[in-house]
């Protein structure tokens, strides 16, 4: 399959996917996993959100693959200015019913396609680059590096699989889970192509490097998240 057919059923995953999508955070349906699980996932999901805090995500902040709108929410605590960006309408409507804040734009967009109009402090991602085809990585970081401005700041989040956790925490509409990518099933039994990179911070921290970017990665068992700034006369990639 060819990144643009792949890259379409991705979104029409997600657009199809919207209305339960926040399942996966607050564990419930086919996530559900007892307290314990809950227990630890909090924790984790606690830990990165420390380090967001601390990163400071403020001034003019851009958001991309926004979706349901889970960190939109935290973002728009500290942003000024906050434009958010995603394929999925029906993901955008959850998103601002969720926020509820006049400082949020929407943008509905397609991230490979899209360009921005303005600078920004800082640009957030979150469960996104894993969604983006190996071979685009370069474009995309360029993409980002296009909208900040001189001395704007990345952020993102991700997932990580630490094998240590054993095969009980798989995606349960994860069908087939191949080299780079996952085919998955909705609950009426379509089925879909997406992307799925899993990096791990050393790997992803040296192909930054590679494009012009330093980079303070981390994970913990769950989540991959750090920050990223443009080298100094770095490469755009």
């Amino acid at each position: 399959m060819e990144d643009d057919e792949l890259l379409a059923e991705q979104v029409a995953f997600y657009r199809a996917r919207a209305p339960k999508y926040d399942e996966w955070w607050q564990r419930q349906g086919a996530y559900a996993r007892g307290p314990d699980f809950d227990q630890e996932f909090d924790r984790q999901v606690r830990h990165v959100e420390d380090a967001l805090r601390r990163f400071a995500a403020a001034g003019d902040v851009l958001e991309l693959a926004g979706g349901t709108g889970w960190w939109t929410e935290r973002l728009a605590r500290s942003a000024h200015r906050l434009a958010v960006v995603d394929s999925s309408p029906e993901a955008l409507e959850l998103n601002r019913a969720r926020t509820g804040r006049p400082h949020v734009e929407y943008e509905v967009g397609d991230i490979f396609d899209w360009t921005p109009e303005t600078l920004y402090d800082v640009v957030f991602f979150s469960f996104w680059l894993s969604h983006v085809p190996r071979r685009r990585l370069a474009g995309f970081w360029s993409m980002v590096r296009s909208c900040l401005r001189p001395g704007g700041r990345v952020f993102l989040v991700d997932n990580h699989h630490d094998p240590a956790l054993g095969a009980g925490i798989g995606d349960p509409y994860v069908r087939r889970y191949e080299t780079d990518r996952h085919v998955r099933r909705l609950d009426d039994g379509r089925e879909y192509a997406v992307v799925k990179v899993m990096y791990e911070p050393e790997e992803l921290s040296a192909q930054l490097a590679d494009l012009g970017w330093k980079a303070g990665l981390q994970a913990t068992p769950l989540f991959l998240y750090g920050w990223a700034r443009p080298s100094e006369g770095g490469t755009q990639g």
